[in-house]
């Protein structure tokens, strides 16, 4: 699979996303807090996975046809990204991909936390490739259930109760369609591993 082709059955998942965001958001009233030119989920790297890549490197690729200056302007705010977290880059910086070991991820805990993402537009306070954007940029905000808990973004659900806060629950990818996809573009031949948004973008090579 060319690593700029998405899977049609990304949009499936984008749209089972996306419904059940609009659900939480409907739910959530002025609890929450996401609007745009909000940021506080832009600041601090996370790890994306192949999906992920593909997805955003289709959204650049279609941005360079539309305004090339716009995605020059992704691409050099990447580079100089990777070029300040290289040096203790928890995997390979030359591919960019983490490592998976626990200590790795003890390292990752701590890496990168004060580091802007570099397709926010700092004039705008915008993604400028929002509608390509990984999964977890879609998720943030509203109550999500991890292993850790339910977890909410700090600045919403301010006045809330726990149950308040619990009956916002957004429910994501319930048939475990985002695992199944990832498992078909890795077998396709499209990118393996873990990596970042900065390294995607400023296409750091192996």
């Amino acid at each position: 699979m060319p690593s700029r082709r998405l899977p049609v059955a990304d949009q499936h998942l984008i749209q089972i996303v996306d419904a059940a965001l609009a659900d939480a958001a409907r739910k959530s009233g002025e609890w929450l807090a996401c609007r745009p030119g909000c940021t506080q989920c832009c600041v601090g790297v996370f790890e994306i996975n192949s999906l992920d890549v593909v997805r955003l490197k289709a959204g650049l690729a279609d941005l360079e046809k539309r305004d090339p200056e716009r995605a020059a302007q992704i691409l050099e705010r990447a580079r100089k990204s990777q070029a300040r977290l290289a040096e203790d880059f928890p995997g390979n910086p030359r591919t960019g991909v983490l490592n998976e070991s626990d200590e790795a991820e003890e390292r990752f805990a701590e890496f990168g936390n004060e580091e802007v993402c570099p397709v926010l537009d700092p004039e705008t306070g915008l993604c400028e490739l929002y509608d390509a954007r990984p999964m977890t940029c879609r998720t943030f905000g509203p109550p999500v259930r991890s292993e850790g808990g339910l977890g909410v973004c700090e600045l919403c659900y301010h006045g809330a109760t726990d149950e308040e806060i619990a009956a916002c629950e957004m429910a994501v990818d319930t048939d475990d369609l985002e695992s199944e996809l990832v498992k078909k573009v890795e077998k396709a031949g499209g990118p393996h591993g873990r990596t970042i948004v900065a390294w995607v973008l400023g296409k750091a090579r192996g």
